[in-house]
């Protein structure tokens, strides 16, 4: 094949390259970043039904793109330059506005950069918009946002949409859509690794401190940690190396060497013991699941793994302890957003009637929920009974995972306990809407990394995700992992689909 007919066949196939193979056409000028990041704007304008972005850059970003091109044409290129990237709302962006999903938040235009989005940005990246996610990131199917729902691009056979999952799902829909190569989200209680496995595409959650939560729109501080979400698993081992680091502006973010965790990829898995937990096998789980789940176990056996079951005796009392801590937390985190600062601001004829107005308008249904919650398990009479037992068992559950990595190195699940559901059959009981989170919580409550990464579709031609749960600061073990069962599992995206 000549080069100039390399160099169209790449042109043609711009949206499906993984972030390696972009980075590759850069530096071999099979195209320039700006073709490439005009490539995915013209998909944003075609897609935008998905409402996977809340602000589009577009101009920035053709800047962003031709300072790349100046600088691949000196030999001057940087880890992800020209890179076309989505930014999650929760990251807080120097002159662009950052609204966490939240009308309370609506016109606000941070003074300051994350210092993640600022990392991806010193590595050369193209910010293509901030994605859309649910309000505060509170929410498991991306309906909470104020700015409306994101739509997956899967479809299940009926037509009907279906959630991307939450909270980080206009992030996920990004991804898998073809609306840009890679992306950040953020994971409390399960926002990468569910909308992830929803939307077919590999979502890591890194060790809690492995990447500053500086500039991030807190949640709950001591379970929020960004992560990349990508089209596949080396693309996330590129974008973690970048977007990782020890902060000084963070007291949580952790002082731990950054690996080039790219050189893990290829050691594959002979001699891992990776424990299987009983707990995880649910009661109501879709067969789909299961089997997909007897299928990553056959996969990494045939690799030279062990298979080691294992128990985790608390693992029921995660989704409990989980929505005990993180609306206390959130109680507090969200008492700064009073009217008077900055964001809306709603008159009242008092001060205290201002803060009712502003927070009575501002904050969606969820929202509202939460706080209520935290409030009243951090209230005199309730801290004991609620807020400190619920610590005490954070503990149990943490030491449940130690004594289970004495036994082995890497630990296999599913991700989710379905695939994604229609978007007019979303439940109505939030308990119920809070279950979807019960396999990934665990994880974050330990503070350990995560990796969910597509491996099948279910009966309905839906993708379904397996995760992966590592020992803290050995993202190494679940790249490893990771890599094998994506070699096996040969998963279809939903770009790949949509070609043949």
């Amino acid at each position: 094949m000549t080069n100039r007919a390399e160099k169209a066949v790449f042109k043609n196939n711009l949206l499906h390259l993984t972030l390696a193979e972009a980075r590759h056409g850069l530096e071999e000028k099979k195209f320039s970043a700006v073709e490439l990041t005009k490539a995915y704007l013209n998909s944003m304008e075609q897609h935008r039904h998905l409402n996977a972005y809340i602000l589009e850059t577009r101009e920035q970003a053709l800047d962003q793109a031709k300072e790349s091109d100046a600088r691949l044409a000196k030999g001057e290129g940087r880890p992800l330059e020209g890179i076309p990237l989505a930014i999650k709302d929760l990251f807080c962006t120097k002159d662009v506005q950052t609204t966490a999903g939240s009308h309370i938040l609506e016109g606000f235009t941070p003074p300051y950069e994350s210092t993640v989005s600022e990392n991806l940005k010193v590595a050369g990246s193209v910010i293509l918009g901030k994605t859309n996610m649910d309000e505060f990131a509170m929410g498991s199917a991306n309906i909470t946002s104020y700015f409306g729902n994101v739509v997956n691009p899967w479809k299940r056979k009926d037509g009907k949409d279906l959630t991307p999952g939450g909270s980080s799902g206009g992030t996920a829909a990004a991804v898998a859509g073809g609306l840009a190569l890679a992306g950040t989200g953020t994971d409390t209680g399960g926002s990468i690794r569910q909308p992830a496995s929803f939307s077919g595409v590999v979502g890591l959650k890194p060790t809690y401190g492995r990447c500053s939560r500086w500039g991030i729109v807190a949640f709950a501080s001591s379970l929020d940690q960004a992560g990349p979400l990508t089209r596949d698993v080396r693309d996330a081992a590129l974008m973690l190396k970048v977007m990782a680091g020890h902060d000084l502006k963070d007291s949580t973010s952790a002082q731990v060497e950054v690996p080039n965790f790219e050189k893990a990829l290829d050691l594959g898995v002979g001699g891992l013991r990776v424990g299987i937990p009983k707990e995880y096998r649910l009661e109501g789980m879709s067969e789909d699941i299961m089997k997909l789940w007897e299928r990553g176990k056959t996969w990494l056996k045939e690799a030279g793994a062990e298979i080691v079951d294992i128990s985790l005796p608390h693992t029921k009392y995660s989704l409990p302890t989980y929505y005990v801590l993180a609306p206390a937390e959130a109680s507090s985190n969200l008492a700064r957003y009073d009217g008077v600062r900055y964001g809306l601001r709603v008159p009242g004829k008092t001060l205290d009637e201002l803060y009712e107005n502003t927070r009575s308008e501002g904050f969606g249904e969820e929202v509202r929920r939460r706080i209520m919650i935290g409030t009243y398990v951090l209230s005199a009479g309730y801290y004991d009974a609620y807020y400190l037992k619920a610590q005490k068992v954070r503990r149990l559950i943490t030491q449940d995972f130690e004594l289970a990595f004495q036994k082995v190195d890497v630990i296999l699940t599913p991700t989710t306990p379905s695939a994604a559901f229609a978007l007019d059959e979303k439940p109505t009981d939030p308990v119920v809407m809070y279950l979807n989170d019960v396999l990934t919580v665990p994880a974050n409550l330990a503070g350990l990394p995560g990796i969910s990464l597509p491996a099948g579709l279910s009966s309905e031609g839906l993708p379904l995700g397996l995760q992966l749960i590592g020992p803290a600061f050995d993202e190494n073990v679940l790249f490893r992992t990771a890599r094998i069962l994506e070699e096996a599992a040969q998963f279809k995206s939903f770009l790949e689909g949509q070609v043949s």
